[in-house]
């Protein structure tokens, strides 16, 4: 890793810029949506053999599926997905939100309505890999929410199945509209519908540039959680870190994508240079060193600022998605901290605990959106209608007000619906009004 020196006037310097593929990926996603919205089923099955290289005799997954992925999983792993759904269930029912309402002395009622969405699309990465975690992390805060129909589509493999981790994660949620279904073609199908599948109002859930830019693209026809760019960490710490944990940290991002992003940012010289060794010491057996070398290589920086205050600008500046704060008091620096997805706090808060089992959510905000966008909550799955119930003796105080605002802005029907229920429709050259019939 590069260690490099920084102050206080670098520190802008260092987001990192929003992949958003290239004209020719753009033209393939939009060619795939524009297929399966005219096509349906048959662009679906077309693309599956194209792409995962596989025919389906169907696409929805079958209660023998099921029940074959209960009886090849693990009991023990299997308790964990409970636990892990326990606490994640546990954490999100604290962000219910509730409608409110309340009373003017005039009679006025004024409001607010929370209603849960219709329906949701959860898309799960598959085909090579499988994550039972982004099932739970996607569908556990829908269903607090009271989304009453969630799908969930996930690539296939080589086999025709779906793995069994998620599988069964779906179903002890209570999941049963799963489709085998992956790419821009499975955003398509959620988006607009095909004969199999019924159309959702929401899409969430990671995927690649594909999965990434079909949901740019179908983004205004329904709603979407973000457009997450690679896995990102940032690890603030001084001289207390502890060299062989803290590169670990680092490189447990590096191993999920060549295009992650490991950082970190101290004010210890010393540190920063043990890290770096060991870096390239824990490199060597990693299963999937190739991916984290090459991130490393890439993306991975060891920023060594003159302060701690200068430490915490340059971690605000570069708004990381995980941020992880070891130092000899990580709750002292709390509030400092104003850009973060996720802010994992002492040595044995490490960042793997939040993408699995503590409870928060871990679909966080990327490339430095953190500086204006959340973690995905339960709110992303309600609406808010505004409700107002004006009395008339508020309206009648009010309405000659509301008239003049509206012609202020050119808007003389807007002032007529008033003063149709105010003594008749104002004549503005005569003055007198046309009372109501």
């Amino acid at each position: 890793m590069k260690i490099t020196a920084i102050s206080r006037s670098d520190r802008f310097s260092l987001k990192r810029s929003i992949d958003s593929g290239t004209e020719k990926q753009r033209k393939t996603v939009r060619a795939i949506i524009e297929d399966v919205r005219k096509n349906g089923d048959k662009a679906v099955s077309a693309f599956t053999v194209k792409f995962d290289g596989i025919a389906l005799a169907q696409t929805a997954v079958s209660e023998e599926e099921i029940a074959e992925a209960y009886s090849l999983l693990d009991d023990q792993l299997l308790q964990v997905i409970r636990q892990a759904i326990a606490n994640i269930t546990e954490y999100h029912e604290r962000q219910l939100q509730s409608s409110w309402f309340y009373h003017r002395k005039d009679g006025t009622m004024l409001g607010q309505k929370i209603t849960a969405l219709d329906s949701a699309g959860v898309y799960v990465p598959g085909g090579t890999a499988a994550y039972p975690s982004s099932v739970l992390m996607n569908v556990i805060p829908a269903l607090t929410a009271g989304v009453e129909r969630i799908v969930l589509v996930s690539p296939p493999g080589k086999d025709g199945r779906l793995s069994p981790g998620v599988l069964a994660a779906a179903s002890e949620l209570g999941i049963r509209e799963i489709y085998k279904v992956g790419g821009a073609q499975a955003i398509a199908a959620l988006a607009y519908g095909t004969e199999t599948i019924k159309p959702v109002d929401k899409i969430t859930g990671p995927g690649n540039i594909f999965v990434a830019l079909a949901k740019r693209e179908v983004f205004g026809d329904v709603d979407i959680d973000m457009i997450a760019g690679p896995s990102e960490i940032v690890v603030l710490a001084d001289d207390s870190a502890i060299p062989q944990e803290v590169a670990a940290d680092l490189l447990s991002q590096a191993e999920h994508d060549m295009l992650s992003s490991s950082v970190l940012v101290t004010d210890s010289q010393t540190l920063a240079e043990a890290v770096n060794e060991e870096v390239g010491r824990q490199l060597q057996t990693l299963p999937r060193k190739a991916i984290a070398e090459a991130s490393i290589t890439d993306y991975g920086q060891i920023y060594v600022a003159e302060t701690m205050n200068d430490a915490i600008d340059t971690v605000n500046a570069l708004a990381p998605e995980h941020l992880e704060i070891i130092t000899r008091s990580p709750e002292a620096l709390l509030g400092s901290i104003k850009h973060a997805g996720a802010i994992f706090l002492g040595r044995y808060s490490a960042e793997p605990v939040g993408d699995y089992f503590a409870g928060p959510n871990h679909v966080l905000p990327t490339n430095g959106t953190a500086r204006f966008s959340s973690p995905l909550n339960v709110t992303d799955f309600q609406k808010k209608s505004s409700i107002i119930s004006y009395s008339q003796t508020a309206f009648e105080a009010h309405a000659d007000s509301i008239a003049a605002f509206a012609r202020l802005e050119g808007l003389e029907a807007h002032a007529r619906s008033i003063e149709a229920r105010n003594g008749g429709i104002k004549d503005e050259k005569s003055g007198t009004r046309q009372k109501n019939k």
